[in-house]
């Protein structure tokens, strides 16, 4: 035990355990911990490098909410919510507390999710593993010294890989689980040594909880000017350039992953940033490359050399998905307060692989939330022989997996936002141009700063626009500093004609998804929708 123990110990939510308990170990003694313990390694510069085994990314099929009387009417069932019965989550409860009893060490941590008080979450951590100790510590927002001792946790997480799940006992799909009781306060992770399900987690408790405060939860990265205004937010899925972009050395950085949008803030809700590492250039991310070199990060399945102890970024042996945490003020233009004034910019970024949307494109209040509720990137074509094809995505708020309500509920609250903020919203594509992936090639990354560097300071709303003939957005003509070719997507094509069915495929891809979302929009966003028009 250490001297850090809160007045409320672990029996306060049912935890009785003989083990050696490890409370809210600073980062120097929970690495000693994984080190001695044979969980990770150091690497040449310092930071603490672990694998994740079979699990490299998280296991979405294997979450579920427990349906009761808490959340029968709030949650929205379906494919990324499932249910599992109470009498399920009893008996994989009883097996976990089993398995704590029986351990001889644990580790506890007691965190916030959420930076701004008044709209956080008392969060406590249990974990068998010392990294994931370390890994949880960084990525939530850490108490001062002083708060520890009168520490209330209102839910807790336990994160146990060693246990397996039996899908006849516990009503889930694998031996793996992610299970959330709401009504108990309590979330279960099993069978899987993926730290970011506990980040997720918590996430997933802020976004069930915040809207009904008011409080808009988002899945996006944050920055704003130096002087403190101007907040930018940036919406996207993963490998769409939220922590890319946002990680900017001319503005200050929020966040990179998660936050609220409060009256007074836009509110990170971590205290940490989870970064891909695989292929990260010196060059290009220069303050998230500069963080593999510092003790105090921890990299998830990234190769390193047994002797040398040098670290391979490009190698994917391990995993695509490879992954970096670090605290946020390793990024040296990190927000002090991990807070901004509320937006003037939204951002929705999409990786495009069919390379048919514009580099950037201004939208209307109606247009998006339209986009919002879609959530639109597309994945590359994948390794299989015969496959060439682009492949379209939609996840609803960009973070369907992590949205326990109607995703209306969630795009309502940012409409009335944008419109009680005046806020200008954008459409980024950082995906493909001059034709799809295979044919054309990545939007430079020189071309979305300066894009976005002119959407941000004011200049490029003074640009001439065209109106996109499928989407119905504003396109920018010429920008300074922009070839104007790369603004007009059909432009850079080789075969225009070829463009515009590409275009009407993914517009037709568009329309089908979104017809889930009719009943609940009203007709400006049903209007906002795109259509083939004549080129």
């Amino acid at each position: 035990m250490t001297n850090r123990t809160p007045a409320l110990g672990l029996d306060a939510v049912g935890i009785h355990t003989d083990a050696e308990l490890f409370w809210n170990l600073t980062t120097g003694p929970l690495v000693e911990h994984a080190v001695r313990r044979g969980e990770g390694r150091l690497a040449a510069d310092g930071p603490l490098v672990v694998e994740t085994g079979r699990h490299t990314g998280r296991s979405a099929q294997d979450k579920f909410i427990v349906r009761d009387a808490e959340t029968d009417g709030t949650i929205w069932w379906g494919k990324s919510n499932k249910a599992m019965a109470p009498e399920a989550f009893a008996n994989l409860k009883a097996d976990f507390l089993a398995a704590l009893a029986a351990k001889d060490t644990l580790f506890v941590q007691d965190l916030y999710g959420g930076s701004q008080k008044g709209h956080r979450v008392h969060v406590r951590v249990v974990n068998e593993l010392a990294w994931h100790n370390l890994f949880i510590r960084t990525m939530l927002v850490r108490p001062e010294p002083g708060e520890l001792a009168g520490f209330t946790p209102e839910y807790t997480i336990i994160d146990l890989p060693s246990v397996v799940a039996d899908p006849e006992r516990h009503g889930c799909r694998s031996d793996t689980v992610i299970a959330v009781n709401l009504s108990e306060k309590l979330i279960l992770i099993g069978g899987t040594k993926y730290a970011g399900e506990m980040k997720k987690s918590v996430f997933g408790l802020l976004n069930y909880l915040l809207p009904a405060d008011g409080i808009m939860p988002m899945h996006c990265s944050a920055n704003m000017a130096h002087d403190g205004s101007n907040t930018a937010v940036f919406f996207g899925l993963s490998g769409t350039g939220k922590t890319t972009l946002s990680a900017d050395a001319s503005r200050t950085l929020i966040g990179d992953d998660e936050h609220g949008w409060s009256d007074e803030a836009v509110f990170n809700f971590e205290g940490g940033c989870y970064a891909k590492m695989i292929r990260l250039s010196a060059e290009a991310e220069p303050e998230i490359f500069a963080t593999t070199k510092r003790f105090g990060t921890v990299l998830e399945n990234v190769v390193m050399d047994s002797e040398t102890r040098a670290l391979d970024l490009d190698d994917n042996s391990l995993a695509e998905n490879s992954r970096a945490a670090y605290p946020i003020d390793f990024i040296p233009n990190a927000s002090a307060r991990n807070l901004g004034p509320v937006p003037t910019n939204i951002i929705f970024l999409t990786a495009d692989a069919y390379g048919v949307l514009p580099p950037i494109a201004r939208l209307t209040p109606d247009q998006a939330m339209y986009h919002f509720l879609s959530g639109y990137t597309a994945r590359v074509a994948g390794t299989e022989i015969g496959v060439t094809e682009p492949e379209a995505t939609f996840s609803t708020c960009f973070g369907a997996p992590f949205m326990p309500r109607h995703p209306s509920v969630y795009g309502n609250l940012l409409k009335d936002r944008i419109a009680r903020g005046r806020v200008s919203c954008w459409l980024v594509n950082t995906g493909w141009t001059g034709g799809k992936y295979g044919v054309g090639t990545r939007m430079p990354i020189r071309v979305t700063r300066a894009l976005l560097n002119a959407a941000l300071d004011g200049s490029l709303a003074r640009a001439e626009f065209r109106r996109d003939p499928n989407f119905g957005f504003q396109v920018p003509v010429a920008v300074p500093g922009v070839d104007a070719a790369i603004l007009d997507p059909r432009a850079t094509w080789a075969d225009p004609a070829e463009y515009d069915a590409t275009a009407a495929k993914l517009v037709d891809q568009f329309v089908a998804n979104f017809a889930q979302f009719a009943d609940h929009v009203d007709s400006g966003v049903r209007e906002a929708a795109p259509v083939v028009r004549a080129a």
